[in-house]
């Protein structure tokens, strides 16, 4: 209900630019991030948090202090990991040189000769020099899509595509919730996307937040707690939700029998 007032808008601003309040509160609870992140590791072969996404408060400058294994004096668990930094710091304060409308990649020389580079062209790195970052302050998503789909459509070539099963945006509860509660998505009142490894997710049997409509409680949830595929009742769904639902039983069907199998090996 108060979702524009972090966006400076008022609630008249955001109706006649056709905007979505559950849509853009799914970009300040972590959903949308998560769901973007996983992408990204599917797509990549990034590893994911095993906890989640943590949101340091990081600036530009700190990129390649902050985001480096724990090994090397930074917060990874290792290298080679997906993450998200706020542009707020833990008390509300704005971080210097934020990167709240952009994007970046944090990266480690493989050698010597890569070390050099980064300082000779002037990239900032953390003070091993190491370990180097690039970003750009501003992210043209509508702009940029056209290129994808463009690619797609012309020449037959996607701009990124899923390699793997890596990470899983699974639906935590955003308060105690009742048996007999509705969920209602991305950005609602009831459930937040919460990036977990694939294998976590399917373990624990986790209800991917992406399928977190229209599915009634068969169990109170506390907060904080993960929404599980048995907690849920979807008979009222329609038949769009249930070839959604379908699909993605399938799946999780095929990427737990390899795991299966190499543990009965």
């Amino acid at each position: 209900d108060t979702v524009w007032q972090h966006y400076g808008l008022t609630a008249e601003q955001a109706r006649e630019g056709g905007m979505n309040p559950q849509m853009f509160n799914s970009f300040l609870d972590g959903t949308k991030s998560a769901i973007e992140m996983a992408a990204i590791a599917n797509a990549t072969g990034l590893a994911v948090p095993s906890s989640g996404l943590h949101f340091p408060a990081c600036g530009v400058d700190d990129l390649p202090h902050l985001l480096r294994p724990r090994a090397a004096g930074g917060m990874l668990e290792r290298s080679g990991m997906v993450e998200v930094v706020s542009s707020l710091e833990r008390e509300g304060r704005p971080v210097f040189r934020d990167l709240r409308w952009g994007v970046y990649a944090v990266f480690e020389a493989p050698n010597d000769y890569a070390a050099a580079c980064f300082a000779q062209y002037g990239l900032r790195t953390d003070a091993s020099g190491r370990y180097a970052a690039m970003y750009k302050p501003y992210h043209l998503i509508g702009l940029e899509l056209n290129v994808s789909v463009l690619s797609v459509a012309l020449r037959g070539e996607p701009t990124g595509r899923p390699r793997g099963f890596a990470g899983d945006v699974v639906a935590i509860a955003k308060r105690d919730l009742a048996a007999g509660e509705v969920l209602d998505g991305e950005g609602g009142y009831t459930v937040w996307g919460k990036l977990l490894p694939a294998q976590a997710s399917l373990a624990t049997g986790a209800l991917p937040i992406g399928l977190a409509h229209h599915a009634r409680l068969r169990r109170g949830i506390a907060e904080g707690e993960v929404v599980g595929w048995d907690d849920v009742d979807f008979a009222a769904a329609g038949s769009a939700l249930q070839t959604a639902i379908a699909a993605r039983r399938e799946m999780e069907r095929r990427f737990a029998a390899p795991r299966a199998a190499a543990g009965a090996a």
